[in-house]
C-alpha cells in the first residue's frame, strides 16, 4: 500500500477482505477482464496475506484442518501436514496474490459503506474513500467472536478467553478448564489441552452430533441448502458445520474412549470459582474457554440498511436483495472454503451483468 490518499477514487468494484472468498472474487474479476487498481481494488485490514488463517493458534497444524479447498487457478500442493496451518495458508495466499497480480492493499480498514453520488456506493476507509458501482464483501467472521452471557460471569476470578485468543495448550498446564462449545474448535481444544491440564470439562448447549462415514457431495449440498434457506429468509446464518456434524475420526474416537469428550449440558450460572448447574452440581475452574464461534463482520455495511427484521441480510445467491450492488461472499452457505470459491465466481458474473449498461472505466 502506498501513502494515505486524500482524494476519492472511482472504480467499478471494490472487494473488502482478502481471505479465501475475497481472493476468489478478485481472481474471477481479473480473469474476466477487470484490471486491478484501474477497474477494481482489494482492501484488506490484516497486516499480511493469509486472511483469518494467519491468526490461528500454532498447534493447529495443517493436518488438523478440515476440508481446506484450493483457491481457483492454483492448487495447494506439497503442504507439510505437521506445519502450523497459519504458516501454510499465509504462504499459499501470498503466492496466489503475486501469481495473479491482485495488488491487495493492506492494512486498510473499511469504516463504512454508504450511498454515494450518481448511484454509486461510497466506501470510506483508513486510506481514503472509494466510489464504486459494485461491492463484494468478503469480511468473514474472525473479527466478531461471539461471547455468550451467563449469570455471574463478571464474578469469575479466573481467566476467560475466546477461541480467537487461544495460542495453544502449553500455557494452561496444571489448570482446570471448562471448554464451552460443540463445534470443531471446541473438540480440537479439548484434545490438545487434556495432556497439559489438571482437568477439563466440556459443556455444550446441544448434544454434539458425530458424523460417521464419508461426507459426499449430496450430503454437502443438503447441508448448504439448510444454511441457504435461512439467509434467503433474512435470518442470521448458521455455520455449515452446525448442520453437517463433526467427523468421527481416530482422534475423536480416542477422545471419546478416554473420557476427554464426555459432554455435559450447559451450566446455568458462573461462580467466582467455576460453574454450576440448577440441580446443584458444580465444577471448579481456573479458566473458561469460549469456543462459541463467530458472527459475520458486517457493521461497516450498516449505513445501507440491509438487515431484515429477522436480524440477517436476505441474500439470493450472493446478492443482497435490498441492494443489488452489494454481494456477500463467504457469508452463510458460502462460508466453507469450496463455497467461497463458487460464491466469488457467482458474484462476479452478476456484477458483470449489473455493469453491462456502461463500459469499464478507461
Amino acid at each position: 500500500m502506498n501513502g494515505t490518499r486524500e482524494v476519492e477514487v472511482e472504480v467499478e468494484a471494490v472487494v473488502v477482505g482478502a481471505g479465501q472468498a475475497g481472493l476468489a472474487a478478485a481472481y474471477h474479476l481479473r480473469r474476466t477482464g477487470f484490471e486491478p487498481d484501474r477497474d477494481f481494488v482489494v482492501l484488506d485490514h490484516s497486516p499480511g496475506p493469509g486472511g483469518a488463517w494467519q491468526f490461528r493458534w500454532p498447534s493447529l497444524t495443517f493436518a488438523k484442518v478440515h476440508g481446506m479447498h484450493a483457491l481457483p487457478g492454483m492448487e495447494l500442493t506439497d503442504a507439510d501436514p505437521s506445519r502450523p496451518s497459519a504458516e501454510v495458508v499465509r504462504e499459499y495466499f501470498d503466492r496466489y496474490e503475486l501469481a495473479f497480480d491482485l495488488r491487495v492493499r493492506r492494512p486498510v480498514a473499511v469504516r463504512s459503506v454508504r450511498e454515494g453520488a450518481g448511484g454509486r456506493l461510497l466506501v470510506e476507509t483508513s486510506d481514503g474513500d472509494w466510489s464504486t458501482r459494485a461491492l463484494i464483501n468478503a469480511t468473514g467472521t474472525w473479527d466478531r467472536p461471539f461471547w455468550p452471557r451467563y449469570a455471574g460471569q463478571e464474578t469469575f476470578r479466573g481467566r476467560q478467553l475466546h477461541t480467537a485468543q487461544y495460542a495453544g495448550p502449553e500455557e494452561f498446564a496444571g489448570q482446570r478448564l471448562v471448554v464451552v462449545g460443540g463445534g470443531a474448535s471446541g473438540t480440537q481444544h479439548l484434545l490438545e489441552l487434556a495432556p497439559y491440564a489438571a482437568a477439563t470439562t466440556w459443556v455444550t448447549r446441544r448434544p454434539p452430533v458425530f458424523r460417521e462415514g464419508p461426507f459426499d457431495q449430496e450430503a454437502g449440498r443438503a447441508a448448504v441448502a439448510l444454511v441457504e434457506e435461512r439467509v434467503r429468509e433474512g435470518l442470521p446464518p448458521r455455520s455449515v458445520v452446525s448442520v453437517t456434524g463433526l467427523p468421527l475420526n481416530d482422534a475423536i474416537r480416542q477422545g471419546l474412549a478416554d473420557g476427554v469428550l464426555e459432554r455435559r449440558p450447559m451450566f446455568d450460572r458462573i461462580t467466582p470459582d467455576g460453574v454450576e448447574w440448577r440441580d446443584g452440581r458444580k465444577v471448579a475452574a481456573d479458566v473458561i474457554l469460549w469456543a462459541t464461534g463467530f458472527r459475520a463482520a458486517l457493521d461497516h455495511l450498516a449505513p445501507l440498511r440491509l438487515r431484515e427484521p429477522g436480524g440477517g441480510i436476505r441474500v439470493e445467491g450472493t446478492r443482497a436483495v435490498a441492494d443489488p450492488r452489494v454481494h456477500l461472499v463467504g457469508y452463510g452457505p458460502s462460508a466453507s472454503t469450496i463455497g467461497a470459491n463458487r460464491a466469488g465466481r457467482s458474484a462476479v458474473r452478476d456484477i458483470r451483468r449489473l455493469l453491462a449498461e456502461e463500459p469499464l472505466a478507461a
